[in-house]
């Protein structure tokens, strides 16, 4: 049986009337360890490893291949129903769980563990979203042991110890299918926001040009005519310490690297303004050649070997913050940068260099009219992106409230059906 004393805190409050707690054991009719061969791109068995788990669900497109007979590996082929936990992992990711929403050739990876639902008991929906949910996390996360990089669960002490809510089967369904409502809506509201980004990147390519290619019909002008280098240290005052991401921009650096890398070495760092450019010259994979990004926030203190600057008041910033965001100077970088990567990770690249760049100036008014058609594009992303977060904030409540029986349901339509 689950630990009690660790059963109740995980549940505020008392079980409604048939509703009991057991252990994950009690409600599985099997389990059982994944395949440790090789990947073989030349394969002809697909295979489900722990990237192929997310938000619940196994994801069974794109998936990495292993050579074999279909014979020897038919005893592991997915089943509809299955749930995956992936029992090693980083200690922030292990636990991940996922359901297999369809019969397939795939087999899966020793570090997880098919998990074989006892249908006359447990609706396979619903276990799958009580392990998703924060209070069955927070046990599994118990559960694992860590060593100096990873975290392991072990498959029988998860049978033992991890506790599971038994109501009746038909609320269980409706519970299921109350939340599965949810995820649909979540995942219309994510293939809309995938739709748009993919019109904002024609509309950004048709506009300002393709991955740094320029277009020939406006003035092309060296970074250094239209702007000016900021080399400012820090003056004293509170400020807060950044750094730019190539995915998000600026964000504090304690929260990129859960503490402050800056030490005294804050004295050195470059003092930003609102509406000045920042390039970070680090090799990434999402940006080669390194990314700029204007601040959006009153001040802030940037690593000195970021090259910043203030464009000219007559240009329009918002068109360059597009502009740049596009990579447009990528092709010029590509040319610049003197034997890729040193070891502090930063390119090799010189200050008059960067600044040597040519950029294009076009009419004020081409400019504005540019950054308004991209600034409206990248607004309703961002509006869609604020739905998603709300509406996933909302079933992770909602989870709490109908896996712990907080929440009651009707279960009348289950029951006619049933008679």
């Amino acid at each position: 049986m689950p630990d009690k004393t660790f059963t109740a805190s995980l549940f505020s409050k008392e079980l409604p009337p048939g509703w009991k707690v057991v252990p994950a054991g009690a409600v599985l009719a099997s389990t059982q360890y994944g395949l440790s061969e090789p990947g073989d791109a030349e394969g002809n068995i697909p295979i489900v490893g722990m990237k192929d788990i997310a938000n619940g669900i196994v994801n069974l497109d794109n998936l990495a291949m292993i050579d074999g007979g279909a014979d020897d590996w038919a005893n592991f082929q997915l089943r509809r129903g299955d749930i995956l936990l992936n029992r090693t992992n980083s200690p922030d990711l292990v636990g991940k769980v996922g359901i297999v929403l369809s019969d397939t050739q795939a087999v899966f990876a020793s570090y997880l563990v098919r998990l074989n639902p006892n249908s006359t008991c447990i609706e396979p929906e619903f276990l799958n979203y009580w392990l998703n949910s924060p209070i069955a996390q927070r046990a599994l996360k118990r559960l694992s042991t860590r060593g100096v990089s990873q975290a392991n669960i072990n498959p029988t002490e998860f049978q033992k110890h991890c506790p599971v809510p038994l109501p009746p089967l038909d609320e269980q369904r409706k519970i299921a299918d109350i939340l599965r409502s949810w995820d649909e809506a979540i995942e219309k509201l994510k293939g809309l926001r995938g739709t748009k980004s993919d019109q904002l990147i024609g509309l950004t390519q048709r506009l300002i040009g393709r991955g740094g290619d320029l277009p020939n019909r406006w003035e092309l002008r060296p970074l250094s005519a239209i702007s000016t280098r900021i080399t400012r240290q820090n003056s004293g005052g509170d400020h807060p310490v950044m750094t730019i991401s190539a995915k998000t921009g600026f964000l504090m650096q304690s929260d990129k690297f859960s503490r402050d890398m800056a030490g005294r070495s804050v004295e050195r760092y470059t003092l930003l303004r609102k509406g000045e450019f920042a390039y970070n010259k680090g090799n990434s994979q999402t940006a080669p050649y390194g990314y700029i990004f204007r601040l959006d926030r009153q001040t802030a203190l940037v690593p000195f070997v970021y090259f910043c600057f203030l464009l000219q008041e007559a240009l329009n910033h918002e068109f360059y913050t597009h502009l740049f965001a596009a990579g447009a100077l990528n092709h010029q970088l590509s040319r610049l940068i003197n034997s890729g990567v040193r070891n502090d990770g930063l390119l090799n690249l010189y200050a008059h260099d960067f600044f040597s760049c040519k950029v294009p100036v076009p009419p004020a008014d081409k400019q504005e009219k540019i950054a308004s058609a991209l600034t409206a594009a990248k607004r309703e992303i961002a509006l869609l992106d604020s739905e998603i977060e709300a509406l996933s904030l909302q079933k992770r409540g909602l989870m709490q409230k109908l896996l712990t029986g907080e929440w009651r349901v009707s279960t009348e339509n289950y029951r006619e059906a049933a008679e």
